[in-house]
């Protein structure tokens, strides 16, 4: 998005705080206004991006890492535990310091929640600062380790070859957590429905069970799948650069989609709206 129609966004809801519906609006704010409600602001549109980067970290960690995740702490116990049992193409190591990053992150959002207070405004770009300078220092990393997975797709590298030192998978592995414990904070903090950002399991479970009828219904399942698309476009296109060109170019990616939530997100802070108002 544009930082420039952001701005002229952030304008109309200070103008207009019950939104409502309006046929201007983007379509993911329009999927997330209840009717009568102040609305999310810029918000969905910004957590849809992280959303879609969640999907390209993930996809440098398990296809250049060592199969490990630093999104999702559910999958990267169940990863530790095969690393235990000796299981091939898992590094323990590695797990265990995405999970001691990612609980550090999540830590150190809850102070971000705290200074924040509750303005949501301020809250998505203090986190969204420290998440860039993170990502930044893993394609900092990545570059100046002369790995062989650094500017070389993974799917071509002869089988048995490392694709990066120990050392390099274990910092790399902390720094991307670091960033997505942070980044899951935030998002759980936001409230926003439905975009946690980092993990889909109740998402996934809202589309098959919720069978409301009615267009709020209908609205609900939209944005859900929207959800859970944005995640997998992510995913799609952060396994075929890593398979195909190397890490540092997805890590590249997700590092200037990161430039650009900052920048929007420092947009809104000067700009007031009832939307900024978080609850307790």
């Amino acid at each position: 998005m544009r930082i420039g129609h952001l701005r002229a966004l952030a304008r109309q809801d200070a103008a207009q705080p019950d939104s409502g519906s309006r046929p201007g609006q983007l379509l993911p704010r329009r999927l997330w206004q209840a009717p009568g409600s102040v609305g999310w602001g810029p918000l969905p549109e910004l957590l849809l991006t992280l959303t879609f980067v969640t999907g390209i970290v993930d996809a440098v960690s398990i296809l250049a890492l060592g199969r490990v995740f630093v999104a999702n702490m559910t999958g990267n116990v169940v990863f530790a535990g095969f690393a235990i049992t000796g299981a091939p193409g898992f590094s323990l190591g590695a797990s265990l310091f995405a999970l001691a990053g990612f609980l550090s992150g999540a830590s150190l959002g809850g102070r971000i929640t705290a200074k924040a207070g509750h303005d949501r405004a301020l809250h998505l770009r203090t986190a969204a600062v420290s998440e860039l300078a993170l990502l930044a220092a893993a394609l900092i990393t990545a570059v100046a380790s002369g790995g062989a997975a650094a500017a070389h797709g993974t799917l071509h590298m002869a089988t048995g070859t490392a694709t990066f030192g120990t050392a390099i998978i274990d910092a790399l592995a902390a720094l991307l957590a670091v960033a997505m414990g942070i980044q899951n904070a935030a998002a759980r903090k936001l409230a926003v429905p439905d975009l946690t950002t980092t993990v889909l399991t109740m998402t996934l479970t809202g589309i098959g069970q919720d069978s409301r009828s009615g267009h709020r219904g209908h609205v609900t399942l939209i944005r859900r799948v929207l959800v859970v698309a944005t995640m997998l476009a992510g995913g799609v296109a952060g396994a075929e650069l890593v398979l195909n060109v190397g890490t540092i170019v997805p890590l590249a990616l997700a590092t200037s989609l990161l430039v650009i939530v900052t920048g929007s997100a420092a947009v809104t802070v000067r700009h007031p709206g009832e939307w900024r108002k978080a609850d307790g």
